[in-house]
C-alpha cells in the first residue's frame, strides 16, 4: 500500500471541503481550487476528525499509482488555499531587468532587441520587488510553478558567465572558457 496515500490530510478550520461524486473542491482564505480524481480512487472527508483520507478500490497497477498522486494533489490544494505557494526568480546580467507593466504583467529586458512581456494566468500574481527579482505567487502549486518556468525559459542561465533568469538559490554549473596562450 502507498505510504504517502495512506497518510490522512489535516484540514485547518478555515478551510471548507466539498466532495461531489469525483470532484473535490477546497476553499480557503487564499482562494478556491477544484480537482477531479480518477474512478479507482476515493476521497473521503471526516469533518469531526478534521482530515481527508484517500483510499483506492483495488491493487490494480494504475490505482496504486494514482493513490499517492491523488493524496499529494489534494494536500497541495489544502496548503495552497491556506498558505499559498511562492517561486522567486533572480535576473543576473548587466542591463538585464524586469518591471511590472500593469497588474500581473511583467516585462523582461534580458538581452534581446525587444522587451518580452508575459501576462500571468488567472489565480497567479506577479510582483517585482526590485529590477533583478521576480516573485510569482498563488494558491495553485502547478500554475505558480508553470508560470515561473515560463519566465525562466525566456533566458535560462548560460554556463559561461551565468547570465540569465534563475530560481533564487539555484546552482548554475559553470564551464571554463577557452584557454588562451597555451603554446
Amino acid at each position: 500500500m502507498s505510504r504517502i496515500g495512506r497518510k490522512p490530510i489535516p484540514v485547518p478550520p478555515a478551510v471548507k471541503i466539498s466532495i461531489v461524486e469525483s470532484t473535490v473542491e477546497v476553499e480557503g482564505p487564499k482562494g478556491k481550487l477544484s480537482f477531479k480524481h480518477a474512478d479507482g480512487v476515493g476521497v473521503n472527508y471526516d469533518k469531526a476528525a478534521g482530515e481527508i483520507v484517500v483510499t483506492r478500490r483495488d491493487d490494480e497497477r494504475t490505482n496504486r499509482a494514482l493513490h499517492g498522486l491523488t493524496r499529494s494533489l489534494v494536500a497541495n490544494m489544502v496548503q495552497g488555499v491556506t498558505a499559498g505557494y511562492t517561486k522567486r526568480l533572480e535576473i543576473v546580467g548587466v542591463g538585464y531587468q524586469a518591471q511590472l507593466k500593469k497588474a500581473n504583467t511583467v516585462a523582461l529586458q534580458v538581452g534581446y532587441a525587444n522587451q518580452i512581456v508575459l501576462e500571468a494566468p488567472a489565480g497567479v500574481s506577479v510582483t517585482v520587488p526590485d529590477a533583478t527579482h521576480v516573485v510569482v505567487s498563488g494558491a495553485d502549486k502547478q500554475a505558480v510553478g508553470q508560470f515561473a518556468a515560463i519566465v525562466r525559459d525566456v533566458r535560462p542561465p548560460e554556463p559561461y558567465k551565468g547570465k540569465g533568469i534563475r530560481y533564487e538559490g539555484e546552482a548554475v554549473r559553470r564551464k571554463a572558457g577557452k584557454a588562451f596562450g597555451s603554446k
